[in-house]
């Protein structure tokens, strides 16, 4: 398998991304003309199952009240990566973030069928086999 460069990365979940793989409440808002809305918590942790690092998890204010939550990426190295920033509108403003702990087994608290299906799609663009879907050896 080659190594993968970020720009093919970054286009198996652009190319990942529906309205199906897009948080629940914020289906209303997702579009084709914005793909990225909705999807930031499935990306940040198929993105943290994919390359490691940690998750980082930041309020977003409108008008100066608490709308929601963004997710994204923090590699070892220190550089962050944002796949999903582009979601939000010039009224929307992500505050300053803070690392939180990935769950263990990478599967999300809650909109695992999202992951999994955007898991799934990135996997498959990526020639990833997960290690979930690999055959047990035999004891």
């Amino acid at each position: 398998m080659s190594p993968w460069t970020l720009t093919a990365i970054e286009r198996a979940f652009r190319d990942a991304w529906g309205a199906d793989t897009c948080m629940p409440e914020e289906l209303k808002a997702w579009s084709s003309q914005n793909p990225a809305r909705g999807q930031c918590g499935p990306t940040s942790l198929v993105l943290c199952e994919l390359i490691g690092g940690d998750l980082m998890r930041a309020d977003v204010h409108r008008d100066g009240v608490r709308i929601g939550g963004h997710y994204w990426n923090r590699l070892p190295s220190g550089i962050e990566i944002d796949l999903t920033r582009q979601q939000f509108g010039a009224d929307e403003v992500v505050g300053a973030g803070w690392a939180v702990p990935p769950p263990a087994d990478m599967r999300p608290g809650r909109c695992v069928d999202q992951w999994e299906l955007l898991r799934e799609r990135v996997f498959a663009a990526l020639g990833v086999v997960p290690i979930d879907a690999t055959t047990p050896s035999s004891s």
